[in-house]
């Protein structure tokens, strides 16, 4: 199968890779250097270069927020809302077609486990988390007649053998190792699945 990998490059994105090719499929890393996931008809030029594809795994986005519910800047939150958000409208609209025309068609967010349960010092990160899962949910409501289908992988935290070796003395026993969550994505297109 294809998979599109889009935010590639981050230790996540690279324990994704792995495990989808150590499973024998084909990955298509995207990282900003390939294209700007913020620009909707760059995305939609990427979509048609690229053709079919089985699968697209979203990790795009990143981590903004602290001070309470008054440390919530509105610079913080166009940054989230656009890379988390944005980013993901993007890249399911252009692939919409390429997803429900596949038998194993996917569609993957990671979002977070505080979205049931969230903190006012995360309020924009959780904010935009659930802008996303709900986005992706209607994408999986405008495949209901396909195929296609969508995940959402929720963790509380990602870690590498990185922050291991920067942290010796932290507890990571509640976050989920980069590899596992490689692993987790990589099972959405094994045949059972």
């Amino acid at each position: 199968m294809r998979v599109v990998i889009a935010g590639a490059g981050s230790p996540a994105g690279n324990a994704t890779a792995s495990a989808l090719r150590e499973r024998g499929h084909e990955v298509i890393e995207i990282g900003p250097d390939e294209c700007d996931l913020r620009d909707f008809a760059a995305v939609q030029a990427l979509a048609e270069r690229l053709g079919h594809v089985d699968g697209v795994i979203h990790l795009v986005g990143g981590w903004r927020g602290g001070g309470g519910l008054a440390g919530q800047s509105d610079e913080d939150w166009d940054w989230l809302q656009t890379m988390i958000v944005g980013t993901l409208r993007n890249t399911t609209r252009a692939f919409l077609d390429a997803i429900a025309s596949s038998p194993a068609g996917r569609f993957a967010i990671v979002s977070q486990t505080g979205v049931a349960k969230p903190t006012a010092g995360n309020a924009n990160y959780l904010a935009a988390k659930a802008a996303a899962e709900t986005w992706l949910l209607a994408v999986g409501h405008a495949l209901k007649d396909t195929p296609g289908r969508v995940h959402i992988e929720r963790v509380m935290a990602l870690y590498s053998d990185t922050d291991v070796e920067q942290n010796p003395d932290k507890d990571f026993s509640r976050q989920t190792h980069v590899t596992e969550l490689g692993q987790r994505l990589a099972n959405l297109f094994d045949p059972a699945e």
